[in-house]
C-alpha cells in the first residue's frame, strides 16, 4: 500500500496570516493527504528543516506580506543547496501574473491565486509530485569499518581482547575534541574501537552513565562521507553532524543519531 502525499504547509516571513493556509492544510486532509502546517512566521531554513525532517513531497507556501517575490525562490535555493530536487514547491496568496510568471521562472511550479479550489490544488500535487530521488548513484557501504565499543578500564579491555582473543592492537590515539582514547584492535578485515573516556563529563563518560559499558556505535565504510550525510538527510534521518568531521585513524566521519537508526548510534567512516 502507497503511503499518501505528505505536504509541508508553511508562512515563510513575517505574514501573521494563516486562516487561508489553515484551510488549504485541512481541505487537503479532506482529500487524503498527509499535512504538517509549520506555523507562523518561519525562516527559509526552518522551513526546510522541517520538510527534511518530516520526508515530504511538496512543500506549500503561503504569503499575504507582498515578500513572496524574496521568500518563495529562498526555499528553492535554499533545497537545491542541500542537494534536495526531487520536492515539489508550490505557492498560493494574492500574488499579481506577473510575479506568478516570475515565480515559475524562479523554480515554483505552480502558484494558486484567489479563486483557486482544494480540488485544483490536489489534483495539481497528485499529478506531479516526484518520486524520491538521490543526486549521486546509490552503492552501498562497502563494509562494515569497525564496532565502538565504551569501556570504563581500558587495561582490564585490553585484557579481554589481546590476552584472551589474541588480537593484535594496530593503532592507539587521544581524540582531544572528543575527550576519548581509542585502541583499534584487528579483527579479520574488522577493527574494534575501545573507547575511554578522558574526562568526566565527555561523550564516552555521559554514555557508560547512562548505559554502562558496551557496544557504543556501529561504523560503515563508505566512499563519500558528505553523500551519505545528504542521502540521511533527504531521506529524513536525524543528523548528528550535518558535515564531515575527523575521526580516529585520520578518517572522515559523520554520525545519524540512534533514534532514528532503530537505536544503533550509526557512523559513516571514509578513509583518507
Amino acid at each position: 500500500m502507497e503511503r499518501p502525499i505528505r505536504i509541508l504547509v508553511a508562512k515563510p516571513g513575517l505574514d501573521g496570516h494563516d486562516r487561508g493556509a489553515l484551510i488549504v492544510a485541512q481541505g487537503l486532509r479532506d482529500a487524503g493527504m498527509e499535512v504538517i502546517y509549520t506555523g507562523l512566521r518561519q525562516t527559509v531554513e526552518q522551513i526546510v528543516q522541517t520538510a527534511i525532517q518530516e520526508d515530504v513531497d511538496c512543500i506549500g507556501l503561503s504569503s499575504l506580506s507582498g515578500a513572496h517575490m524574496a521568500l518563495f525562490p529562498a526555499v528553492v535555493n535554499e533545497l537545491k543547496q542541500r542537494g534536495i530536487h526531487d520536492v515539489l514547491v508550490i505557492g498560493g496568496g494574492v500574488i499579481p501574473p506577473d510575479d506568478v510568471r516570475q515565480l515559475k521562472a524562479l523554480g515554483i511550479a505552480e502558484v494558486f491565486t484567489p479563486g483557486s479550489t482544494i480540488s485544483d490544488m490536489a489534483n495539481y500535487i497528485r499529478a506531479h509530485v516526484k518520486p524520491k530521488t538521490w543526486d549521486e548513484p546509490f552503492e552501498t557501504p562497502s563494509q562494515i569499518d569497525h564496532i565502538g565499543i565504551a569501556v570504563r578500564n581500558m587495561k582490564e579491555a585490553l585484557s579481554l581482547y589481546e590476552n584472551l582473543l589474541g588480537f593484535t592492537v594496530i593503532h592507539e590515539e587521544t581524540i582531544e575534541d572528543q575527550n576519548v582514547h581509542a585502541i583499534f584492535v584487528e579483527v579479520g578485515d574488522v577493527h574494534i574501537e575501545l573507547l575511554e573516556s578522558t574526562s568526566e563529563d565527555g561523550p564516552i563518560a555521559r554514555y557508560l552513565a547512562a548505559k554502562g559499558p558496551g557496544i557504543h556505535h556501529i561504523a560503515y565504510r563508505v566512499q563519500n562521507v558528505e553523500h551519505w550525510i545528504a542521502r540521511a538527510r533527504q531521506a529524513g534521518y536525524q543528523l548528528i553532524d550535518e558535515a564531515p568531521r575527523s575521526g580516529g585513524q585520520n578518517k572522515r566521519i559523520a554520525f545519524v543519531h540512534p533514534k532514528s537508526t532503530q537505536g544503533v548510534l550509526t557512523e559513516f567512516c571514509e578513509l583518507i
